[in-house]
């Protein structure tokens, strides 16, 4: 998907072309042709296919645009950050609230606050859906909460969304975790696009 380039996205794309193909495979985990100079990268379950000869990122399949689509300009530059800049390490499976990894105070203030009050109205008595949905983006089923997803905006970005069904006491309620290495990753702007459009896509 084309959109306006801004400077921090042309800069990404220097960034990107200084590093050799083959630590940026094994670091963001990602595929590489080099008759095409072209990356390939899983995202929500789909492909997305980075050409650097083109500056160009667009999904393999319609639904691949769906996350460019949704944010378009964040979400092309924090591909191609997390590409010039990943790193090789696991997962850990170690779970944090998004508000406390580093500067994670932002998620609730002001324009930066999750808009997780939708999920919750949305599936608050539909755990089928919540999953169905999330297995639809290529998310696993954790055993937490009433329901849980781990979706991968990014390969080494797992973000976690969690599901407390409305009961008679208390209406549902939804949080978002990341794996501890995450921050790891990348820095709060680039979180905060990933983890915006993990919840937006459920929607």
């Amino acid at each position: 998907m084309d959109g306006p380039t801004t400077a921090a996205e042309q800069r990404a794309w220097e960034l990107l072309a200084s590093r050799r193909p083959e630590v940026v495979i094994r670091s963001a985990k990602a595929t590489f042709d080099a008759l095409s100079s072209c990356y390939t990268i899983r995202s929500f379950g789909t492909d997305l296919t980075i050409s650097q000869t083109e500056r160009r990122i667009a999904g393999r399949i319609p639904e691949g645009s769906i996350p460019l689509d949704l944010q378009g300009d964040l979400f092309r530059l924090a591909v191609l950050w997390y590409l010039a800049n990943a790193k090789d390490i696991d997962p850990t499976g170690r779970l944090v609230n998004i508000q406390n990894i580093r500067g994670g105070d932002i998620f609730s203030k002001g324009s930066h606050i999750l808009p997780l009050d939708k999920i919750a109205q949305r599936y608050e008595n539909d755990m089928a859906g919540f999953l169905d949905r999330g297995h639809s983006l290529g998310g696993d089923v954790l055993t937490i909460a009433d329901a849980a997803l781990r979706l991968y905006p990014l390969p080494r970005l797992p973000v976690i969304l969690t599901l407390w069904l409305a009961d008679d006491e208390f209406p549902a309620r939804a949080d978002l975790l990341l794996d501890s290495t995450g921050e790891l990753q990348a820095p709060t702007d680039i979180i905060w696009s990933l983890v915006t459009m993990s919840v937006l896509i459920m929607l």
